[in-house]
């Protein structure tokens, strides 16, 4: 990870910046002032069902559900689009990290989530 600080329009903030994503996905930076106070942090979505795969397809940013690209049962290669996260106004698709099925749609449309979270499984 590296750390930058960035001013835009005279607001100064704190970049943190991670290499080398294993999913894929392309991850929004997260930037918050130095000055403003901490939000609370977004609901994120539920754990896995019982049924779960071990392949677990997470959030490469924090954002809203946008749209549910795969289904379970739903076969699907590496580079696949299993979900699309919207994030600072952009379409983010969060790929299959390997070819597998889809074992489980953690997430519904509209929920908030946080970089990480478990969006899906794949088995």
């Amino acid at each position: 990870m590296k750390n930058y600080t960035i001013t835009v329009n005279g607001n100064v903030y704190d970049v943190v910046v991670e290499e080398g994503a294993s999913t894929g996905a392309v991850a929004a930076p997260v930037a918050a002032p130095k000055a403003a106070p901490k939000a609370a942090p977004a609901p994120v979505a539920a754990a896995p069902a019982g049924g779960a795969g071990s392949i677990k397809v997470e959030a490469g940013a924090a954002g809203k559900i946008f749209k549910i690209e795969a289904s379970v049962g739903q076969a699907v290669k590496t580079g696949d689009a299993v979900v699309i996260l919207e994030a600072m106004k952009m379409e983010i698709p969060v790929v299959a990290p390997q070819d597998g099925v889809v074992a489980s749609i953690d997430v519904a449309v509209g929920d908030p989530v946080e970089a990480g979270a478990v969006l899906a499984t794949l088995k």
